[in-house]
């Protein structure tokens, strides 16, 4: 039974803790570009990316990678779709402040060169820059040997990138600065885990189904391999499209590591706000059945998974409405989920396979 967040491999707490211990180094090194192109703008703090000034527009840059869902990839042989899953890490973190992706840069660290794989994964990269409509326009491919490790025999790799976007100055980042008590919170639906939480899926997996987990069956026609592949949906051309059509946007949580509570927690900390999550989507059954599998507690998997939500809109009960509406569309499924509260924390009504109120605290 998995019980403790340690036993996925994953300490999000310390996770959380080395990351501000990270950002406080980087922020000593604002100074330099005190009144110059390139000032970090304030009040982004703890946000999901960075916005920079540079005059009439302002510039904003964040840093992602896939983590372990790479081994998907190598145990499945199908390597075109986690361009996607890179791509949604990097310009989603940009979407969650309001920002358009522009610009995208890779590297990529192989143990040794395989011209198929490489060329697979730039064509599902390509792909996934065409639904976000940005650039690739930098990259490095650097040969490590064996510091780079992985399943099988062929090319093993690590994936990053990092992502830019602009935001002119006529236009305010989405910081929840303008969260109100009685403001809605939307859910825009997952396809599935995204590229989260996939040291304790792959633990789940060896321990049900043996080392050749991933080629064992699911029930519906394909290997358990390729559904936890499942790419990552893009919601960057979604946020950007609300934006241009008026639609006033308060805040945003991309939900990646830390789930739904940390993620929709550093939005709503601003006003010292919380949350009543009473009507989240459902996990993808698979979820569901990874978590029953592992006996993964409620708490745990809302914390280290998206549990079916892969970003969370906050705007007024009217704008939520139309939102929900224009979304439909464009073929995005979202939902009004929930209502922001006046007291600190979040109460989440669970929908996996032990549904129940959870409540995290601020």
């Amino acid at each position: 039974m998995v019980e403790e967040k340690k036993s996925s491999g994953m300490d999000i707490d310390l996770g959380n803790l080395c990351s501000e211990r990270a950002y406080g180094w980087a922020k000593k090194t604002f100074a330099n570009r005190e009144l110059r192109f390139g000032m970090p703008v304030k009040g982004l703090d703890g946000s999901f990316s960075n916005l920079m000034n540079y005059g009439q527009v302002r510039i904003a840059m964040s840093s992602d990678g896939i983590g372990t869902k790479i081994e998907l990839a190598e145990r499945t042989g199908i390597y075109n779709t986690i361009g996607y899953d890179l791509m949604a890490m990097v310009v989603d973190d940009l979407a969650a402040n309001g920002i358009e992706p522009t610009n995208l840069s890779n590297i990529l660290d192989v143990n040794h060169l395989d011209q198929e794989i490489v060329d697979q994964l730039m064509h599902g990269l390509h792909d996934a820059a065409m639904v976000t409509g940005l650039a690739v326009v930098g990259g490095e491919i650097a040969e490590l040997g064996d510091r780079v490790g992985g399943y099988g025999e062929r090319m093993h790799f690590n994936w990053c990138a990092t992502g830019i976007g602009i935001l002119p100055a006529s236009v305010e980042p989405v910081d929840g600065r303008d969260v109100r008590e009685g403001d809605a919170v939307v859910a825009l639906e997952s396809m599935g885990f995204r590229s989260n939480g996939f040291s304790l899926v792959r633990k789940i997996m060896a321990a049900s189904f043996g080392p050749d987990w991933h080629a064992e069956p699911h029930h519906d026609g394909r290997t358990w391999g390729e559904v936890l592949l499942t790419r990552s949906r893009i919601f960057s051309p979604w946020i950007v499209s609300m934006r241009e059509q008026g639609i006033s946007l308060h805040g945003i949580a991309h939900v990646t590591g830390g789930g739904i509570p940390d993620n929709l927690a550093r939005v709503l900390k601003r006003h010292g706000l919380g949350a009543h999550l009473d009507e989240l989507p459902p996990p993808l059954p698979f979820m569901t059945e990874v978590q029953t599998l592992g006996e993964v507690p409620e708490e745990t998997a809302y914390r280290l998974w998206n549990m079916g939500a892969g970003m969370l809109v906050i705007l007024t009960p009217r704008d939520a409405n139309l939102m929900v509406e224009l979304l439909g569309r464009e073929g995005c499924p979202a939902r009004r989920c929930g209502t922001v509260t006046g007291t600190p924390g979040i109460i989440l009504e669970s929908r996996g396979a032990e549904a129940q109120t959870l409540e995290f605290k601020s």
